[in-house]
């Protein structure tokens, strides 16, 4: 990389005394972490009120268990101010996929519909369409959307999957492999003049966006608060407005089934609640140490530095690379081009991120697309530019070797 094209790096993050933010995590000094958006990263204080959590409930479980439909909906209560959503249209579910199968499962039968779907959509949602589809007797048709697709050529590969005999779309918000937006509001309102339903992945949304809500006519939203959020994990929200909402129900059946939406989900038997239940505890962390506007302006920052500095490695003597144009970025993550031979597939991509894992001790997110694999770049407040040097100059030539042992002919 030349003098003119050397990247500022952005100042890291520290916490009230002077620490970097990285203390207030449980993380392994020894690898790096590169991989937030996957299962994000619990910090310390939210670590600490589940153990609170969970020491009460063992003293005294009869005393407990009958409390917790009321602690429950206090908690609802204080994700949806984050969310700046009502808490009467939110209800707590374990995880994104938890929230894509109630409302499958609460969609009438329609003989001979079909579902569409994009070849951005997360692969276990994805599958649940296809359940769903074979079940009503139609079709999962798939929306192509270029990844280079602006927002209006994005919108007009959706649409043009949608006729007269679909009855459901899934449609990303935020891409988990591809790591851009969809128009899901312009998509949103033109499926409710349409009468077709619109179920939107929100599985990145809670954290990374302001207000993920805001403005998306939608059926059903659906959102992980243990990616950015940095709540334990088995924390999600389901957000339904319409009246799909009165058919919502959660998928372990409990004393609450009598509820109205979405108080029956506060009750499920004995599941263990304290991941949730500290999940406003995450949330505040992140906005009184540096407020969640400050966090998400430094995460962007930080992937974008990253981005350039492993995709400069990447391309070595070629020059710096190109930022791979995603069509709508989202902040806080990027993709990275890998060299041929890596990550073409969805298969190819995990088996790399296990190797790179063991052999490395990086955790990072290779994912596919189209045939092409990519680095994919998620940070949170604990990262800092050292990480993204250290990949680039400890890793990239050892993916670039293993690249070239790829196309060599065995």
């Amino acid at each position: 990389m030349s003098e003119t094209d050397v990247v500022t790096a952005p100042r890291p993050l520290l916490l009230d005394d002077g620490r970097p933010a990285a203390a207030a995590w449980s993380l392994d000094p020894g690898m790096l972490h590169l991989n937030h958006g996957s299962f994000g990263a619990v910090p310390l204080a939210a670590q600490q009120r589940r153990h609170e959590l969970l020491a009460e409930m063992e003293r005294a479980p009869v005393v407990w268990f009958p409390r917790l439909p009321a602690r429950i909906a206090a908690t609802r209560a204080e994700i949806a101010r984050h969310l700046h959503v009502d808490p009467g249209d939110l209800a707590l579910v374990p995880n994104a996929g938890a929230g894509a199968s109630a409302v499958y499962a609460a969609l009438a039968a329609r003989p001979g519909a079909d579902v569409v779907v994009t070849d951005h959509g997360y692969g276990a949602v994805t599958m649940g369409a296809e359940r769903l589809a074979r079940r009503w007797g139609g079709r999962v048709r798939t929306a192509r959307v270029p990844l280079a697709a602006d927002a209006d050529r994005a919108y007009e590969a959706v649409m043009a999957e949608v006729d007269d005999g679909c009855a459901l779309v899934v449609l990303d918000q935020i891409t988990s492999a591809t790591a851009r937006r969809l128009p899901v509001e312009r998509v949103g309102a033109e499926l409710a003049r349409r009468g077709v339903t619109l179920l939107v992945d929100g599985a990145h949304a809670p954290g990374l966006l302001a207000a993920p809500l805001d403005g998306l006519v939608c059926d059903a939203w659906f959102g992980n608060l243990h990616k950015w959020g940095c709540a334990p994990r088995g924390t999600a929200a389901l957000v339904a407005r319409g009246p799909l909402r009165e058919h919502l129900y959660p998928l372990i059946d409990s004393w609450g089934a009598a509820e109205p939406f979405p108080h029956r989900f506060d009750q499920q038997g004995t599941l263990d609640a304290t991941g949730p239940l500290a999940a406003p505890a995450a949330l505040a962390f992140v906005a009184d140490t540096w407020g969640w506007a400050a966090a998400r302006r430094y995460m962007d920052e930080l992937a974008d530095y990253g981005a350039r500095v492993i995709g400069a490695a990447f391309a070595g003597a070629a020059g710096p690379a190109e930022p791979v144009d995603v069509g709508a970025p989202v902040p806080g993550m990027r993709l990275v081009r890998l060299p041929d031979g890596l990550g073409r597939t969805r298969l190819a991509a995990d088996a790399l991120r296990d190797r790179a894992a063991a052999e490395l001790a990086a955790e990072a997110a290779f994912t596919s697309f189209d045939g092409i694999g990519y680095l994919r770049l998620s940070a949170h407040v604990y990262n800092v530019p050292a990480d993204y040097d250290r990949f680039a100059e400890r890793c990239v030539p050892v993916l670039h070797a293993w690249a070239r042992e790829a196309r060599t002919p065995s």
